[in-house]
């Protein structure tokens, strides 16, 4: 616990490893094709990128992640209430952050970079924290023997080593099976000319919309009159609240525009087709992050919101699972039928009345044989069980007694 009080937020120079390199590791990117120097802090300030990043980081953080435990001799299964990692990743996995934040920020992270990384804090064999850690602190090293390890540099810039025993992991979908894909690189052209775009577009503005032009005299003016000129013209002509206002001009003075305007550069347009290209990248539904075209209906908006659960979200949620499976469970406990699960059947409840169908087929409405019990649909809506729950599609009629005879 100590080592991880007082955490570096830099890493050091790498064998090999020029110190401009460094520096720009550090302290900003590659330089993309649009003249933009991207990092996540850059990328993040356009608001598809954060939003893409923040619905992927919901759709992980909100929806419950349980340990189950699954009984080998009758197939049911319960909640693990008695092992500590349920309550780790339920609950509080450390001293502050609550079990959702802990997840919005390792989604953050793994969505973003690529790769997540939590300390793991054993106490005689038994996880007791989840330490989240800055992914810029961590360096991975692959050895001879393919044994990962882990480098965690302090902020006195002391750095200790870490088998991967200790550290969970999370990677996003990898190349090179031991590190998770940087989406922040490999979509920098695409993010670099949005955030281009957005200076180029503010700076229209700024300047009065028109950006820059040509002020025109006849005859020659001293340095003094130049300089008068200019300052008059950006005190009382440049500038989004001077936009609209009459341009004064003297001495058959002329003014020619050398830059288009923002219609006529098309620049709505082209930033309405970079958020089709960040959402692609990160694979979200445009509508997601508030963009939709005039085609979509209600009911093909319904349709996608279903393929974001479907196709998005529950594909991070098996990649958590596994990852949790494999690096915080023991080989025993998975012997033993224990497993983490993520309750995402809640993202595809639809209507009340699409429900009680559903409900209704399940429960063996209509003469299908029925592959639900009553206390089954009750917990998907977080109803108590009742006593004739299990087992039975529908509650039990009342005995009837048989009228007497007349004698």
């Amino acid at each position: 616990m100590s080592v991880l009080t007082r955490l570096w937020p830099f890493q050091r120079k790498a064998a090999g490893e020029s110190w401009e390199e460094v520096f720009r590791r550090l302290f900003g990117g590659r330089e993309t094709k649009a003249g933009i120097t991207l990092t996540a802090d850059t990328a993040m300030q356009v608001t598809a990128v954060l939003r893409c990043v923040l619905v992927i980081a919901d759709g992980i953080a909100t929806v419950p992640l349980k340990v189950f435990r699954k009984d080998a001799s009758t197939g049911r299964r319960e909640v693990a209430t008695d092992h500590p990692l349920q309550d780790l990743l339920a609950v509080a996995p450390n001293d502050w952050q609550s079990g959702l934040e802990f997840r919005e920020t390792l989604a953050i992270h793994v969505a973003l970079l690529g790769n997540a990384y939590v300390f793991i804090n054993r106490v005689r064999g038994q996880i007791t924290e989840l330490l989240p850690l800055d992914p810029s602190r961590v360096t991975v090293k692959r050895g001879a023997d393919l044994r990962l390890t882990y480098t965690v540099t302090s902020e006195a810039g002391i750095a200790q080593q870490f088998p991967a025993e200790a550290i969970w992991h999370l990677r996003g979908p990898s190349w090179n099976s031991w590190m998770g894909m940087e989406p922040l690189r490999m979509a920098r052209e695409a993010i670099g000319l949005s955030v281009a775009l957005e200076t180029s577009h503010a700076s229209l503005h700024k300047n009065g919309v028109q950006s820059t032009g040509m002020y025109s005299v006849e005859g020659s003016m001293t340095p003094d009159q130049y300089k008068f000129l200019r300052n008059w013209i950006e005190q009382h002509n440049a500038g989004a609240h001077h936009a609209g206002k009459p341009l004064l001009l003297d001495r058959a003075a002329k003014w020619t525009p050398l830059t288009m305007s923002g219609v006529d550069a098309q620049h709505l347009e082209t930033r309405r087709h970079q958020i089709e290209e960040i959402c692609r990248a990160f694979g979200v539904m445009p509508i997601m992050v508030g963009y939709s075209d005039k085609a979509s209906t209600y009911a093909s908006a319904e349709q996608m919101f279903l393929a974001h659960a479907v196709h998005t979200i529950r594909p991070w949620h098996r990649r958590f699972e596994a990852s949790v499976q494999r690096s915080l469970l023991t080989p025993a406990e998975r012997a033993a039928g224990m497993y983490p699960k993520f309750l995402d059947a809640e993202l595809l409840r639809g209507a009340a009345k699409d429900r009680s169908e559903f409900y209704a087929r399940a429960l063996g409405a209509g003469g299908s044989p029925a592959w639900m019990e009553i206390n089954e649909v009750r917990a998907f809506e977080d109803m108590d069980e009742v006593e004739w729950g299990r087992g039975q599609p529908q509650p039990p009629k009342p005995a009837t007694t048989p009228p007497t005879p007349n004698p």
